[in-house]
């Protein structure tokens, strides 16, 4: 997504969905960030808000809707990280 809005294209060039994907993309977590921030609430709140107004901007309200229901649990603490699966358990070592 990061070649959508190249350097020589400038913002006013870009359409509302490009501009929505770019901002999607630097507001997801990355790999190497994954297990500081896979606990942030407001982090993961903005990642799949982000990735809703994708969705509802591609006319998908179908896959904006789970998302944007992901982001109210974090906000209102109903929902948290999982245990990293590639960590194992650790009750049993």
């Amino acid at each position: 997504m990061s070649e959508i809005l190249s350097s020589q294209q400038s913002l006013s060039d870009a359409s509302t969905i490009e501009l929505a994907q770019a901002l999607a993309e630097r507001l997801s977590i990355r790999d190497r960030d994954w297990h500081r921030l896979k606990s942030n609430r407001k982090a993961r709140a903005i990642e799949q808000s982000a990735v809703a107004l994708v969705y509802l901007l591609k006319d998908n309200p179908e896959e904006a809707l789970p998302r944007l229901q992901q982001a109210v649990g974090w906000l209102d603490r109903s929902i948290s990280a999982p245990p990293c699966p590639t960590h194992g358990d650790r009750r049993l070592n």
